[in-house]
């Protein structure tokens, strides 16, 4: 899969690949790691159809939707320049079907709870997807740097 990020290219690492059934479906599980907040790393999963389904199914050009994250602190946690709208900030971004489809994943600032909110959705151009998956990491005990100040 390729890889896009608004702020910067973000390359996800395969780290684990389950089948699922003897048509060779498989659920893959890639880790992420936020270009802007070291110490962070996500873990999406999603379903990859494979060839003999996508005949058999009749649609050659798309994924299903589903996904899950899960995200942890997995260094020092270092902020760099973060958008801090609550729209969030797009940090990857993967193709599920030949134009039409894309699973994201987006980081929210939580600034009252002060804790980061990864969100992972698909992202359709005619039809929105109501499956989607969160993940929050709290900052109170991580002890993170600001690399600009912490916003007030």
């Amino acid at each position: 899969m390729v890889a896009l990020a608004s702020a910067a290219p973000v390359a996800a690492e395969e780290v684990g690949e389950i089948a699922t059934d003897w048509l060779g479906n498989d659920i893959k599980i890639e880790a992420i790691s936020d270009p802007e907040v070291q110490g962070i790393t996500c873990h999406v999963s999603y379903f990859d159809r494979s060839v003999i389904d996508r005949l058999r199914q009749g649609n050659w050009f798309e994924d299903p939707s589903n996904s899950s994250i899960a995200c942890r602190q997995t260094g020092p946690v270092v902020i760099g320049e973060i958008d801090l709208d609550k729209d969030g900030e797009e940090i990857f971004s993967t193709r599920r079907s030949l134009i039409f489809k894309a699973l994201v994943v987006k980081r929210i600032y939580d600034k009252a709870n002060d804790t980061l909110i990864y969100l992972s959705h698909s992202r359709e151009i005619k039809e929105g997807s109501a499956k989607m998956a969160i993940s929050t990491i709290p900052l109170f005990a991580a002890a993170p740097t600001w690399t600009n100040g912490k916003p007030q």
